[in-house]
């Protein structure tokens, strides 16, 4: 399946009034790492097609201002109109110079479930095949997608893979 991970160092806008990460700061990171991954593969106009449809998490561990988190983010399922991604964040140690440093802590895991809809009605609508395989992670960016005048086209290799 198709993946992606980046980083965020928690920001002072990101904690509450206890001094660590808000609770919403975690689909912020999420919808940041969606974002990278789909403009990876060549989607990205799919915003505004892909609302979210169902969120869960289960919060672990707390992270707080100043902490690294790596955010992994990766296609779990991909079903007729809709996507489930599975996500990971941990706290990234950082580096001390007295002592090895600790391991990365899950601070929070979950699922974000999308469906996929029409521009013009809102109604739920199957994935093209050629969407469907890039998501699964079975066709290379290079081959890209893409969009005229709403409509999908087929797949039009946009460069010569190099073997």
């Amino acid at each position: 399946m198709t993946g992606i991970v980046i980083e965020r160092v928690v920001d002072w806008q990101d904690t509450d009034a206890a001094g660590h990460y808000h609770h919403s700061t975690v689909v912020r990171w999420v919808e940041a790492a969606e974002a990278a991954l789909l403009d990876r593969v060549g989607l990205r106009w799919l915003f505004g097609r892909i609302p979210r449809v169902r969120y869960e998490v289960d919060y672990l561990e707390r992270l707080w201002f100043g902490d690294t988190a790596s955010i992994d983010l990766s296609v779990d399922h991909v079903g007729r109109s809709s996507l489930r991604y599975g996500f990971v964040i941990s706290r990234i140690p950082a580096v001390r110079r007295s002592s090895p440093p600790e391991p990365s802590t899950i601070a929070a895991r979950g699922l974000l479930t999308i469906a996929h809809v029409s521009g013009e009605d809102g109604g739920s609508l199957p994935w093209p095949d050629n969407i469907a395989a890039v998501l699964r992670g079975g066709l290379l960016p290079e081959f890209g997608l893409a969009e005229s005048t709403g409509q999908l086209t087929e797949f039009e290799p946009t460069s010569t893979p190099e073997v």
